[in-house]
């Protein structure tokens, strides 16, 4: 491969970059904001996985504005800020049992131990959310 090959390849990953990056942004904005989202999970999901892809493969490409840098997208403004008590960690998604081994495996080396405990759901409707409950009534909910 030449230098100018390679120089072509960077400039199509950049490009590739920005666009999915738009359309990420775009579709959190409809979910995140309108919510009226036009693509389903699946769908966006495999927008941010061909981003983070390009991203590994060239990590020049990264900037701190990238949605692969952050949890979700913008909430509603209807809503207030919340302070989670004990921070939501974990929020990534797996697709498959080897996935799961390598994020269990991660976990476990950032504990540096491996006697945890874990529940694990499907993801029903995209959000995961803290619910506190105070003497049995909802006091506040938070993604």
């Amino acid at each position: 491969m030449t230098s100018t090959d390679t120089q072509r390849s960077l400039e199509d990953a950049r490009l590739a970059v920005e666009e999915l990056r738009t359309q990420i942004r775009y579709h959190e904005y409809r979910y995140y904001v309108l919510d009226a989202p036009e693509l389903g999970d699946e769908q966006f999901d495999a927008l941010v996985r061909e981003l983070k892809a390009l991203e590994e493969q060239f990590p020049e490409l990264i900037t701190p504005d990238s949605p692969t840098q952050r949890v979700s997208g913008e909430p509603s403004p209807a809503f207030g800020v919340v302070e989670h008590r004990e921070p939501m960690l974990s929020l990534g998604n797996v697709f498959s049992g080897d996935e799961l081994r390598t994020w269990y495996a991660r976990v476990a080396r950032l504990l540096e131990r491996d006697d945890f405990a874990l529940v694990c759901e499907p993801k029903i409707d995209g959000l995961a959310m803290s619910v506190i409950y105070r003497d049995g009534a909802f006091v506040v909910g938070a993604t």
